[in-house]
């Protein structure tokens, strides 16, 4: 009998209300951004790594405004009256972000004005604002704002002949006030900062730096000439940015996604407006009529807006004030014998491999089996999904041309809906076309957010498939920063589910069943809820690593088998909509966060105990939009010696005390004491170096 059938009767009334039940998914998101916060905050990170951490809060709060905020402002003018499965409506979620989010950007404009700014003075890197320039260095800005800053700019009136400009998404302005002398008449002026220039202008490179916005406004006059300049401040606009509701079911989807594009850089809502707060109460209001916003729409930003700009300053040539730079290894299975090259697929024959990256190179296990591929000749077909890649320039892409060129069949699935990289994922599909790689963009209605590559070889009288299934992207740029695990497989039943996947997003099927693999929207949601209800028994054991837990059916799964006796450890790097220790409820249930350095990425399943344990790793979040539109793969690992290698990761996870945050029964995140000093992302680059130094034959015929 199932778990939750046994359990039915005590779990109704203990399941009730649902605001006991479930953390709203929003303001766990900005828990998660105060995590990522409190890195900045911590003294004892270096300090371009704290400053990094503070680019990147910044970023984080772009991405919440664009998406979540926008959606739940376009439910309000909707009127949908639906509440989120805590309880809130839309109304009243937005008033709590707007709590929230007051609080969390107080903390980074004091943290950045009273200690990251002189610490970094103190280190020899200076941020200079307008009014602390010499006047050597005021010279010196003279010259670079004629040569390099003042033919792009273009100053935009507002008068009767002139309406008020489009401000694009995410973009830095200035405000200009001036009054015409002969009139006496005040009039409104934006000007752009240039995307195109380098936000810190330096006065000594590496060590001085004035902000752009600043350079221009000491320069304002020049722009006007003729005119009194009366004030001028900088503000920034933030645009709905979100893709998913474009048609799917278009004729033709890259049109479709072109001209939302096209539109969305004109007619996107306004659905934040950050501003100096010195701005003038007549600016204020012309920006907040002009955008359509509402007061709750303003944020004031004591300080320097737009700080996911000093990400280019965390790029300053300073190793004394970054972590060590981490090298990937290379597994003994995926190295040659001296300078001879592994045949890879020789390798995959005797055994699958699994890569945990960054400590294991991207570079020498995944794109070495898709360039490996490319070269081989026996190699027939290459088929590929793409999310999110480095473009034409990435090894992955130029092996898939490579191959194409060379007359093997190559397939790439593109995602044109991967939000933030529409435009490039245009571009690159493209030049995948022209070199002759059959390109399709996937399900109608589905976002396809699979991480797969199939390989088809001919070996002698027979096909032979091998595989690769990922957490990440294939993308060498976000491998080395991004925390995942890959799979690599000869293994002839997935072979068989990933060619019948394949045909699903390439042809027409109605593939339902697979032998292994579990796939979204078809069998992935069935295959983790009755994994989780079978580990509902005494001593049932569940460990599972994601980076967003919200769907509320898995959590009430998470919840009876905890009832009904097994011991429940979710590593969840974001948001966390279930609610632990709670008694009654969730007396078994522990969730912990890691955040640290690298980006917590990867998806990782474990049911049951010691050597009878399965697990699972694939692209797939426990949301509803991963489990029910979106097409995703999980793979389970067969082989004993990569389940040994995925439980020591999930302990040494589990056993983090130095990256590792808590969430307790009344929602709030705690940072976990540090008591034997255990760094989960130091652990891992010991344990890849303990692997890459193992000596003899016999390591490299065991499995990685």
């Amino acid at each position: 009998m199932a778990v939750g059938a046994q359990s039915e009767p005590e779990i109704t009334p203990v399941l009730a209300p649902v605001s006991s039940r479930y953390i709203n998914r929003e303001l766990s998101r900005l828990d998660f951004d105060e995590r990522v916060l409190a890195m900045a905050e911590d003294a004892r990170l270096p300090l371009l790594e704290r400053v990094r951490f503070l680019a990147i809060f910044s970023q984080n709060l772009d991405d919440f405004f664009q998406v979540r905020v926008a959606g739940l402002k376009e439910q309000v003018l909707a009127a949908v009256a639906v509440a989120s499965p805590d309880g809130m409506s839309p109304l009243e979620q937005l008033k709590a972000i707007r709590t929230r989010v007051e609080d969390l950007i107080k903390r980074q404009a004091n943290l950045y004005t009273r200690e990251i700014v002189p610490t970094l003075a103190g280190s020899s890197i200076s941020i200079i604002r307008a009014g602390d320039v010499s006047k050597k260095e005021l010279n010196q800005l003279h010259v670079v704002f004629r040569e390099q800053i003042f033919p792009v700019l273009t100053p935009l009136a507002v008068d009767p002949g002139h309406p008020f400009p489009y401000i694009s998404h995410l973009s830095l302005n200035l405000a200009v006030m001036v009054r015409d002398p002969q009139r006496k008449e005040q009039r409104f002026a934006r000007v752009k900062i240039p995307p195109v220039l380098p936000r810190f202008i330096p006065i000594v490179e590496g060590e001085r730096y004035v902000p752009l916005e600043d350079v221009i406004a000491l320069h304002v006059p020049l722009l006007f000439p003729g005119m009194d300049i009366v004030s001028h401040y900088p503000f920034r606009v933030t645009r709905d940015g979100d893709l998913d509701d474009v048609d799917s079911d278009a004729e033709d989807l890259l049109a479709a996604i072109q001209t939302e594009l096209r539109r969305r850089r004109r007619h996107a809502r306004v659905v934040r407006l950050e501003v100096d707060p010195h701005m003038s109460p007549e600016v204020l209001e012309l920006l907040t009529r002009e955008l359509e916003l509402q007061p709750v729409d303003v944020y004031q930003i004591d300080g320097l807006l737009d700080m996911g700009a000093l990400s280019a300053l965390a790029q300053i040539d300073r190793p004394d004030l970054k972590e060590e730079p981490w090298t990937p290894t290379t597994q003994p299975r995926l190295r040659g014998l001296g300078a001879e090259v592994p045949d890879l697929f020789a390798v995959l024959r005797a055994g699958d491999v699994l890569a945990h990256h960054p400590y294991d190179s991207f570079a020498t296990s995944v794109e070495a089996f898709i360039d490996h591929a490319a070269t081989d000749p026996d190699v027939l077909a290459i088929k590929q999904t793409l999310y999110r890649t480095s473009g034409p320039a990435s090894p992955i892409v130029r092996s898939l041309i490579r191959a194409a060129e060379r007359g093997k069949q190559v397939v790439a699935l593109v995602e044109l809906k991967a939000r933030g990289d529409e435009q490039a994922n245009i571009g690159w599909a493209r030049a995948l076309e022209e070199a002759n790689v059959h390109v399709v963009y996937g399900l109608l209605g589905l976002k396809t957010h699979a991480k797969v590559t199939l390989v088809v070889r001919r070996e002698g009288g027979h096909i032979q498939h091998y595989l690769h299934v990922g957490t990440g992207n294939y993308n060498p740029s976000t491998a080395r920063g991004y925390e995942d695990v890959s799979l690599l497989s000869a293994d002839h039943e997935l072979g068989a589910d990933v060619t019948e996947l394949f045909n699903l997003l390439t042809g027409y099927s109605r593939q339902t069943k697979y032998r292994k693999l579990l796939v979204a929207p078809t069998n992935l949601r069935a295959g983790i809820t009755q994994l989780i209800e079978h580990q509902g028994v005494v001593g049932g054991r569940i460990v599972i690593k994601v980076n967003n837990l919200i769907d509320p059916d898995i959590i009430d799964a998470l919840y009876t088998a905890g009832l009904a006796g097994a011991q429940v450890d979710l590593i969840v790097r974001s948001m966390c909509s279930l609610r632990p220790g709670v008694p009654g409820l969730s007396d078994r249930i522990r969730v912990r966060s890691i955040v640290g350095h690298f980006l917590e990425h990867s998806r990782v399943f474990a049911f049951g105990n010691g050597d009878q344990a399965e697990y699972y790793l694939g692209s797939s979040d426990l949301m509803p939009r991963n489990l029910d539109r979106r097409v995703e793969a999980v793979v389970p690992v067969m082989d004993t010696k990569l389940r040994r290698r995925l439980e020591r990761i999930m302990d040494t996870l589990l056993a983090d005390d130095v990256l590792a945050w808590e969430l307790g029964p009344d929602g709030a995140w705690r940072k976990v004491a540090t008591v034997n000093g255990l760094n989960s992302h130091k652990r891992f680059q010991e344990m890849a170096l303990e692997s890459a130094h193992g000596n003899g034959l016999g390591n490299r015929i065991a499995h990685a």
